[in-house]
């Protein structure tokens, strides 16, 4: 079950909950999962979360996993709701028997009772970080075209999960929704996904340092744990930043490395390859090439619009539809 305990899967097919039903709702859910009634929640997760989980069954061992590794809840910490596109997420940190560490539960629901998301992990720590104050030499622009919105982005754990990783202090996870879905028609297949296929760009000019292009793309409900970027680029600025773009099609890359690109050319397409569970974007900034052994950088981007409002220079945050102004 450890895919659950690290990834957080994202379909959302309804209206949101206001913030003090989610809070109830959110309350309900974990209480009920907690006391070994996960046989009753069954039912309302969404397909999509029942296809990665497996059974009903598969849902009770990874509640009995939970008890294995930290014991029992005993006192709840912190609880807060936050919006995303269509859903609310719940967030509870408590004090299990077994951790030292703060246990973190994060729900995903939405205004019709359906679960679209369930993390359950101990409480990530933010990465330490010698660049808070960093301030981006590249002029960045947003790597697509059109409106795209920031499922995981800020300086958070709450808001990005990347953020606890050194590399990826300041990622930036992406998607395109549309009338509050990710897709249209049948979920199980790729080219549902409103982001999939679409053009990915250079957010400046630079060189290609490094090139992965010929992973699969993962079915929907499976993940790649072995090759967390997928197919990616890498592109050198030049001036010690490096930005990450990953999760790219099989296949769409064309690039090889010591080619240089231009801002806005494109270097490949929205895939699902990597650790991933659905189609999607990710970039980050780093001071390497290499995803293992690099600080991760501010990346802020210039002449955006995001969520209506005109953004000369800024960080995309989780939450906001995000376009590049032309």
């Amino acid at each position: 079950m450890r895919a659950l305990l690290t990834a957080i899967v994202i379909f959302f097919t309804a209206p949101a909950l206001a913030a003090a039903a989610t809070l109830d709702e959110g309350r309900a859910t974990a209480a009920a999962f907690l006391g070994g009634n996960h046989a009753a929640l069954w039912d309302d997760l969404s397909p999509e979360l029942q296809g990665l989980i497996g059974s009903s069954d598969g849902f009770g061992a990874f509640r009995a996993s939970l008890t294995d590794s930290f014991g029992e809840e005993t006192e709840i910490l912190d609880e807060t709701v936050t919006p995303g596109e269509g859903y609310e997420i719940y967030t509870r940190i408590s004090r299990w028997t077994r951790s030292d560490t703060p246990i973190l539960m994060q729900l995903g629901l939405t205004a019709g009772g359906t679960i679209v998301s369930f993390l359950v992990q101990p409480q990530p720590a933010l990465a330490d970080s010698r660049f808070l104050d960093y301030a981006t030499k590249t002029p960045l622009q947003l790597p697509f075209a059109g409106e795209w919105f920031v499922v995981w982005g800020g300086r958070t754990i709450e808001t990005n999960y990347h953020a606890a990783d050194r590399a990826q202090r300041f990622a930036t996870d992406l998607l395109i929704y549309r009338d509050g879905l990710t897709h249209r028609g049948e979920p199980q297949k790729l080219e549902s996904y409103y982001c999939w296929d679409e053009p990915i760009l250079a957010p400046a000019a630079g060189t290609i340092a490094s090139v992965v292009a010929d992973l699969p793309d993962n079915p929907i409900g499976s993940t790649d744990t072995q090759n967390p970027a997928g197919n990616h680029v890498v592109l050198d600025f030049g001036n010690g930043e490096l930005a990450f773009l990953a999760h790219m099609r099989q296949g769409s890359i064309s690039l090889r490395p010591g080619d240089t690109v231009t801002a806005g050319q494109q270097l490949g397409r929205c895939g699902n390859s990597g650790n991933t569970s659905e189609p999607h974007l990710h970039i980050h900034l780093q001071t390497t090439a290499d995803l293992r052994d690099g600080e991760g950088l501010p990346a802020f981007f210039n002449a955006y619009v995001a969520d209506g409002q005109p953004v000369a220079r800024g960080e995309p945050q989780a939450g906001q539809q995000i376009r590049q102004v032309q």
